[in-house]
């Protein structure tokens, strides 16, 4: 899926969308890892160790942005 560019003034900033086709589970990972322009594999570590950490929440957030996302 490619990615959708929104000029802003001499810079063009990454919109966030849900990536499915690098995505392992509905893509919320994957479009994050997109728009800040770094590898998936950070932002997977980074939710694994929150949800361990935040009782739950976090799993709860992550549906929450694949719902209201795309």
């Amino acid at each position: 899926m490619a990615n959708r560019n929104i000029m802003k003034g001499n810079s063009v900033a990454n919109k966030f969308m849900l990536d499915r086709t690098n995505g392992k589970f509905l893509g919320v990972c994957a479009g994050l890892a997109n728009s800040f322009g770094i590898d998936a594999l950070f932002i997977r570590i980074a939710f694994v160790a929150s949800v361990l950490l935040g009782f739950g929440l976090p799993l709860i957030i992550y549906f929450a942005i694949a719902l209201l996302a795309d």
